[in-house]
């Protein structure tokens, strides 16, 4: 009766365990990684960013995980020896390999996108830009992870990923909501233009108030299951670096006495060097390519901002868009401005240094401007430390945002109040790497969630006990 007793147990058990339903179960997603790689005219860095599998309306909702500034200049500086500009990305690739898991590596799509200097260079010469870029491929293509190929981007692409990535960050594409339980769009989404400012080029980007009038300077992207066409325009040999350059050889040229001028680079006011002047210039007035050799001068700055701020306006050509309200310079077609704007980039950091990064009216800033202008560069020196590397430049650059944003952006003193400098947003950097990564999480396919066999867990504890309570029972009925 015992071994019956045990047997009828064991039969209960197993018509429990049938009963019990089987369903799918969802795990959680895995998560995705990628790489971009800035190469900028005065130096590169490497982002990082991450995504789950699964994604939102077919666009990835991206975070960043690591940034790492490569040492050394950009990689159009290494024209003259292109084994360097490879060698120079190692340690960053090191590092990104620290933070994806070592299973997940050779899935990782690897870009590098170059930007102004090398489309500079390649006007200047093809042969040594493509040679830079096969050494950087040479060299990225030795580690572990999917490279997909480094290019020289667009101005246009340039502006128009950065705004990607400024809406991005400021939730005007899609928030969470804790409620839903799920990503939204906004109501009455708040979309930013982006203003950006680099060494060798600058690029405004916005979405106007029609439709876009002429196609070059037109976008259109689809994200989160929303289009957007928004206006964008790059402006090649108006970056900071370059328009001093230009401004520099132009004074020598009509032999002014300099404003805020010095050896090499546009100076902080009340300086005086004799010395030898190495200028290479890239940009000439009407944007062709040039270089000039060493000449020895004689320059003194005399704090005039002012007068530095014409100077600066004999270098853009606004007589090119003769009585047209839709253009800035050069004869280049612009929409009414509209909206709110980020600046960053060389925007924020020379700002940064006058505390002018806080949305001060244009009346405080042009003051601040003219009184760092008249200042010795020992007034400037923090208490007890260096000079700042950068001090040379900022007067000169201080007054050329001035005379981009105002004259030739037509910015004016109240949309000026719409100018907000900044360089991240939440924990990511703002440039034009994360919409990058953004916007080719649309190209790489999502995967299904894993689903596995498994048992409801209500259920299964329901059974769980049952079992025990059945297995007292025949122990019970084997000693009895």
């Amino acid at each position: 009766s015992a071994v019956i007793g045990v047997l009828v147990a064991l039969s209960i058990i197993a018509l429990v365990l049938s009963l019990v339903r089987v369903e799918d179960v969802t795990l959680p997603p895995t998560v995705k990684y990628g790489m971009v790689f800035d190469a900028g005219s005065s130096h590169t860095s490497l982002f990082v960013y991450e995504w789950d599998s699964d994604k939102e309306n077919n666009t990835g909702v991206v975070s960043q995980s690591l940034s790492c500034d490569v040492q050394g200049q950009g990689i159009s500086s290494y024209a003259n020896n292109p084994p360097e500009a490879g060698n120079s990305l190692r340690e960053c690739l090191d590092k990104a390999l620290q933070v994806v898991p070592a299973e997940k590596q050779r899935d990782v799509p690897a870009y590098l996108g170059a930007t102004a200097g090398m489309r500079l260079l390649r006007e200047q010469n093809s042969s040594a830009a493509e040679h830079v870029l096969a050494e950087v491929a040479k060299t990225m293509q030795e580690y572990p992870v999917a490279f997909k190929g480094a290019r020289i981007l667009t101005g246009e692409e340039e502006g128009a990923y950065g705004w990607i990535t400024i809406n991005y960050l400021l939730d005007s594409f899609t928030k969470y909501s804790p409620k839903a339980h799920s990503w939204l769009r906004p109501e009455a989404a708040n979309i930013f233009g982006a203003l950006d400012l680099g060494g060798a080029s600058t690029q405004i980007t916005f979405m106007p108030e029609g439709s876009v009038l002429s196609q070059s300077e037109a976008s259109e992207f689809t994200l989160y299951g929303y289009s957007y066409n928004i206006y964008t325009h790059s402006y090649l040999c108006y970056g900071q670096n370059e328009m001093l350059k230009r401004l520099a050889k132009e004074l020598i040229v009509v032999g002014w006495r300099g404003l805020c001028m010095a050896p090499e680079m546009i100076l902080l006011a009340r300086q005086r060097h004799t010395g030898s002047l190495k200028l290479l210039c890239l940009c000439g007035r009407g944007n062709e390519t040039k270089q000039s050799g060493n000449d020895s001068v004689t320059l003194e700055g005399r704090g005039n901002a002012s007068g530095c701020r014409a100077a600066l306006r004999k270098l853009f050509n606004f007589s090119a868009c003769g009585q047209s309200h839709d253009c800035t310079f050069d004869g280049v077609y612009q929409p009414p401005l509209r909206g709110q704007f980020i600046a960053f980039s060389a925007f924020y950091y020379n700002f940064k240094f006058l505390n002018l990064t806080e949305g001060q009216p244009l009346p405080v800033v042009r003051e601040a401007i003219e009184r760092l202008c008249t200042r010795s560069w020992e007034d400037v020196r923090p208490s007890g430390g260096k000079l700042p590397k950068r001090l040379p430049k900022y007067c000169a650059n201080a007054n050329y945002i001035l005379t981009l944003l105002l004259d030739a952006y037509k910015f004016n003193e109240t949309s000026w109040n719409n100018i907000f400098f900044q360089m991240k947003a939440g924990s990511a950097d703002v440039g034009w790497t994360l919409g990058y990564m953004l916007n080719l999480t649309n190209m790489i396919p999502a995967e299904s969630p894993a689903r596995v066999k498994g048992h409801r867990p209500s259920l299964w504890a329901a059974a769980i006990t049952f079992i025990i309570l059945t297995l007292i029972l025949g122990l019970a009925a084997l000693l009895l």
